[in-house]
């Protein structure tokens, strides 16, 4: 692919070979704290669902979710010691977070087969699905998953999934926030060697990274990675205290009117500061350790700028 883009696409989900940032991540150990956290935030998050496969089985893991009209936040926590729970609780070890970055393709085979071409270790596609309460009753949210083998990419659980189930899973009663959020814009990842992990996240999306004045960006067909220095996080975000690298240290979401946020965000005593055209919030610590960045339009990013 060129990365000559200049408008993202506007849509949910991914077509031919587009691939979106579709959402992140966060391990807790207290879903329930972690809800409360959400709420302050002007989240409105979705009821706690417990994950399962196809057959029933338990995956080890639940979720809660913040659903925008473009992309979603997870939060994520154990609740069985299956290989997937117990792999969550190894990750949780190191520090509450961000531990999660899922990409959206439309052909979850190819992705597995383009993925392997390149040089990545493969686990076998899986089929995950969780229970949704829908307006018209009980149903599913239902994902293709493409997976690496732990530790092809040192980021963390990062992969590749084929939404199979857009309405239950974007319902229209879950997309307005009190905070205005409208949408995931960018991923913010802090490492050792912002080249190696940009070459990895190339290969990994099919997408080229360009150098920028913090590190390096890729540039998907809706949102963008970006890979930075400690000294670069550092500088820009200087509250945020990094447990370890490599570190998903920040992602920014969109907000329908910084201002309304801003004042929100007081409302509730949420610490925050002002940084250009963009609103610094740090996790609340029962989410982790990191930040969001609010912006009105993503060009307002202090990265992009």
């Amino acid at each position: 692919m060129t990365d000559n883009r200049t408008e993202e696409a506007d849509r949910q989900l991914p077509i031919g070979e587009e691939i979106f940032l579709d959402h992140v991540g966060h391990f807790v150990r207290d879903p329930v704290a972690a809800g409360a956290a959400l709420k302050r935030a002007g989240f409105a998050p979705t009821p706690v669902s417990v994950q399962s496969n196809p057959d029933g089985s338990p995956t080890g893991t639940g979720n809660i979710t913040a659903m925008f009209r473009r992309g979603y936040m997870e939060v994520l926590f154990k609740t069985a010691d299956t290989p997937l729970g117990l792999e969550f609780q190894a990750a949780l070890t190191g520090h509450s977070g961000v531990h999660l970055a899922a990409f959206s393709a439309a052909d979850a085979e190819g992705a597995h087969r383009r993925l392997r071409e390149a040089g990545f270790a493969m686990r076998p596609l899986v089929q995950f699905q969780r229970p949704v309460d829908t307006v018209n009753g009980p149903d599913v949210a239902a994902f293709t998953v493409v997976r690496l083998d732990r530790g092809a990419m040192a980021e963390g659980r990062i992969q590749i999934l084929a939404h199979r189930t857009e309405n239950t899973v974007w319902q229209p009663r879950w997309l307005t926030h009190p905070n205005g959020a409208q949408g995931l814009i960018d991923l913010m990842v802090v490492s050792a060697d912002p080249k190696e992990a940009a070459d990895r996240f190339v290969r990994f999306t099919g997408h080229p990274a360009k150098p920028t004045k913090y590190g390096q960006a890729i540039t998907l067909d809706r949102g963008q990675v970006q890979l930075v220095s400690r000294h670069a996080f550092e500088a820009m975000l200087p509250e945020i205290a990094i447990p370890q690298l490599p570190f998903l240290g920040a992602y920014a979401v969109r907000v329908q009117s910084l201002a309304a946020a801003e004042t929100l965000l007081q409302r509730e005593g949420m610490a925050m500061r002002r940084l250009g055209q963009a609103l610094v919030v740090p996790f609340p610590s029962d989410i982790g350790l990191g930040a969001w960045l609010f912006v009105e339009n993503g060009r307002d990013l202090p990265w992009r700028v």
